[in-house]
């Protein structure tokens, strides 16, 4: 027994022979110098491949891998680095990624840290463009069975714009002409930059409960792709597909369709063409008007004629005997009498009429008013308009509007009306 012992440890000595050079390494010390040398001799790469497994984690980071035709590399992308990314990673999506090679310890794997990612062949705001397009269409927001017809005869419109654009001038330049009884309410929003959306998406809404809007105009002028980015933005264009009153989109020109002119009741090229929809149906309006004063003019000339040969044959049944027919042509001249003072009558009463909607068009103009001595107050920089002297304090900036000109007051003191006593 002792024999045999002794072999087994004369083999172990030959296998594991003592030396003072000697060292062995853990399992952690080789990843940690497997790492080291990775960062050493690589570090921070660009990497190009088509992406796998993609997994969006609850913590916000992302999984995945990336792969060509020869081999596959692990890929992490943490929260911090994918918090302003305009698209979502997506399996089989080829990509460029910026990062560095690591070795995750608890599993041995090598792996690159992607702290930037774009799509090859696409920029990635157009890629995020696409895919929220194509989740929207899919949800209905697009579909042509939602959109509402525009009122016949809009009288009060609000529109959702810059107040220092060019976009709210041409609108308002084409009503004064046009359509000079349509009252407007401007709501103004940055129509760029990063806080734009969301003041878009408010503004169609605080519209929504302005009372007795009969349609909203969404607008600003011409710009590049990136100008126009607000009004790709999804609360954008879900805040127009929940509006309750229809709305027109009128942003950019004919080669910039954006997501708001698809989610929108009617989109047209430029914020001029908005107003000229209103214009038109206003004289669409009138010459409605024009078609019943011509159908009764007709129909009151049919009666006059119709009469006219019944009486004609009337008479050349009663020729004889004279006393007969001079009482029958009597009797004619008293209904032609009245007849035309009928006729006259209802052409009045038309005319009136006719004058009266002519008239309450113009009244409803804002410029009307102004006209007869009164003055529009706004409050800035709310831009609300001022109807009651509680709403404003000693050293709120007024802006007044004239017929003729505007002019920016401090106020000084606030004087409630006095009650009259008897």
């Amino acid at each position: 027994m002792q024999k045999i012992n002794k072999n087994k440890t004369e083999e172990s000595a030959s296998l594991f022979p003592q030396s003072p050079l000697k060292h062995v390494y853990t399992v952690s010390e080789v990843t940690r110098l497997i790492k080291g040398m990775l960062e050493e001799k690589i570090g921070e790469i660009w990497l190009e491949g088509e992406i796998s497994n993609f997994k969006a984690a609850g913590s916000g980071h992302f999984y995945f891998s990336l792969k060509d035709q020869g081999a596959l590399i692990l890929a992490a992308m943490f929260a911090y680095a994918n918090r302003g990314l305009k698209f979502t990673p997506q399996d089989g999506m080829k990509v460029v990624c910026f990062g560095k090679v690591d070795v995750y310890g608890p599993r041995g794997q090598y792996q690159i840290i992607v702290e930037k990612i774009e799509p090859q062949g696409v920029g990635a705001q157009q890629l995020a463009f696409e895919q929220l397009k194509k989740k929207l269409y899919h949800e209905g927001i697009f579909d042509p069975s939602h959109k509402r017809p525009l009122p016949q005869t809009p009288f009060k419109v609000g529109i959702v714009t810059s107040s220092k654009g060019a976009a709210v001038r041409d609108i308002l330049q084409i009503l004064k002409k046009g359509a000079p009884g349509v009252d407007v309410v401007i709501r103004s929003v940055r129509v760029q930059g990063e806080q734009a959306a969301a003041e878009i998406a408010e503004a169609v809404s605080d519209l929504n409960g302005f009372s007795g809007l009969d349609l909203i105009i969404v607008s600003r002028g011409g710009g590049s792709t990136e100008d126009l980015w607000s009004f790709n933005e999804e609360v954008v264009a879900r805040a127009i597909y929940n509006s309750a009153l229809p709305i027109v989109s009128a942003v950019g020109h004919q080669i910039n369709t954006t997501l708001s002119d698809l989610a929108a009741d009617l989109f047209v090229e430029t914020p001029s063409a908005a107003a000229k929809i209103i214009v038109d149906r206003k004289n669409e309006l009138l010459s409605r008007i024009s078609e019943l004063r011509y159908e009764l003019d007709l129909s009151i000339n049919n009666v006059i004629n119709e009469s006219r040969n019944r009486l004609t044959a009337y008479q050349h049944a009663l020729k004889s005997p004279r006393d007969s027919l001079l009482e029958k042509q009597q009797q004619i001249d008293e209904l032609l009498s009245g007849i035309n003072h009928n006729i006259r009558h209802i052409m009045e009463m038309a005319k009136q009429r006719a004058g009266g909607l002519i008239r309450n068009l113009e009244a409803l103009s804002p410029l009307a008013v102004l006209s007869r001595g009164y003055s529009l107050s706004i409050r800035m920089p709310q831009g609300t308009v001022v109807s009651d002297a509680s709403l404003v304090k000693p050293g709120d900036k007024i802006k007044t509007v004239l017929e003729k000109g505007v002019f920016i007051s401090l106020v000084q003191e606030v004087c409630q009306e006095s009650k009259k006593t008897s």
